[in-house]
């Protein structure tokens, strides 16, 4: 599990951001701490804490991914949750945990107020991204899964990672960051000389020319311009080692004068033919998508509403134990009454775990399902897909999203007693 932690103030941004409604499902699942109930709320109170010290950074962010292709627990976000606030000194400050669900994918956050009402000041946080890291690796060695490389050393970090001003540029054009990452370092590494550069990046429709500000950069077929150093992850010097002419390079508007020559014809083409079934298929998909977060979003409803007529009932029952009267006053002498007491706290612990192992349950078969929707859109949303790969992968999908409507564990009720 990837944890990313750091401190910020900005309460009001941070809510709206845990809340908002881009993501399939979004569950406050725990709130510690604050009187208020609601996450704006409880982010208030903690600024109003730090009025009263110099803090400007009051709260501490956390972000917890597990692998994609793991099914991990409530319980062991919880856990790891739990791990983390005692490594950094934040187990006893109020807190806030949102699990959110996106693209068939779980995550979770969790937000801490760094402020000390006893003390009166904000909790010192030193090494927070060693002792992160420090945690994530016994995390996956700990659940058995495939440790990133990057994790395991740090030499080994994944080049292709990039950046949040580069992720929002790729966003921009409609790149996946990470393909175009990997595009422009394969470039650079198969290129010999400034020639074998410029016509690797061209077959990719890709113009190699002189920036303003930025040394050298790449022009995409819409025009985007983009850092060739940042993109390749190599110094300046790097690049002019191996750019030796750079006056023969056009300069950007040239670049993307070349590109509107001619690129034109061939854009006109593939927006004739294929563009237009592209986004009525995504139009298709996406009302697919909203129809299957709503069934969702009523299944766990449904679920919910069960186990809390069931908690209900249990807890009546409990209570039919305790005598009354003189009997009752008997039990307590004799020590029957703490027996049964242990006894209820064992039986209602063992109900929680319960309730929320249903609700996990039923979460993994949505997210399977919900991955299976998301391949078909990643694959018409990806860079270079052939048409002949893209429905061949299409039917196979198509025929397993079939087949997972009849599991009998996404049907409600399945597994709850009345």
């Amino acid at each position: 599990m990837i944890l990313q932690g750091n401190q910020r103030g900005g309460s009001a941004n941070l809510a709206q951001h845990l809340l908002k409604d881009e993501n399939d499902h979004v569950e406050l699942f725990d709130m510690r701490g604050f009187i208020s109930d609601d996450l704006h709320g409880a982010f208030k109170e903690a600024y109003a804490a730090s009025r009263a010290t110099k803090a400007k950074q009051f709260l501490f962010s956390l972000s917890l991914n597990p692998p994609p292709s793991e099914k991990v627990p409530t319980e062991v976000f919880e856990e790891t949750i739990d791990r983390v606030e005692h490594a950094l000194g934040l187990a006893k400050q109020p807190r806030a945990i949102v699990f959110h669900e996106k693209e068939g994918r779980r995550h979770a956050h969790a937000v801490w107020s760094r402020i000390d009402p006893k003390e009166g000041k904000a909790v010192q946080l030193s090494f927070t991204k060693r002792k992160l890291m420090d945690i994530s690796r016994e995390l996956f060695l700990e659940n058995g899964w495939q440790m990133p490389k990057g994790l395991a050393r740090s030499e080994l970090r994944d080049p292709r990672n990039f950046t949040l001003a580069q992720w929002q540029q790729a966003k921009r054009a409609k790149h996946d960051p990470k393909v175009l990452k990997a595009m422009f370092q394969e470039c650079w590494a198969i290129s010999d000389t400034q020639k074998a550069l410029a016509n690797a990046l061209l077959e990719r429709g890709v113009i190699l020319a002189r920036g303003d500000r930025r040394g050298f950069v790449a022009i995409d077929y819409k025009g985007e311009v983009f850092a060739l150093a940042k993109w390749c992850g190599l110094k300046a010097k790097d690049l002019r080692e191996k750019i030796v002419e750079p006056d023969n390079l056009p300069n950007v508007d040239e670049a993307r004068s070349k590109v509107a020559e001619t690129m034109q014809m061939r854009l006109a083409q593939l927006q004739t033919n294929g563009q237009a079934m592209i986004d009525e298929r995504l139009s298709v998909l996406e009302s697919k998508k909203q129809a299957m977060t709503n069934t969702h979003q009523k299944f766990r409803t449904e679920l919910r509403a069960r186990q809390q007529e069931r908690w209900q009932s249990e807890t009546h029952e409990r209570q039919k134990r305790f005598a009354k009267g003189l009997r009752g006053i008997l039990e307590r002498v004799s020590g029957k009454r703490w027996r049964i007491e242990r006894q209820n706290e064992i039986e209602t612990l063992q109900a929680t775990k319960r309730d929320q192992s249903e609700r996990d349950k039923l979460i993994f078969t949505q997210l399977d399902e919900r991955q299976l929707l998301q391949r078909r859109t990643s694959r018409l949303q990806s860079f270079g897909m052939s048409r002949e790969k893209y429905f061949r992968e299409e039917l196979r999908d198509h025929q397993r999203f079939s087949k997972s409507k009849t599991l009998p564990s996404a049907r409600p009720g399945r597994g709850i007693s009345r």
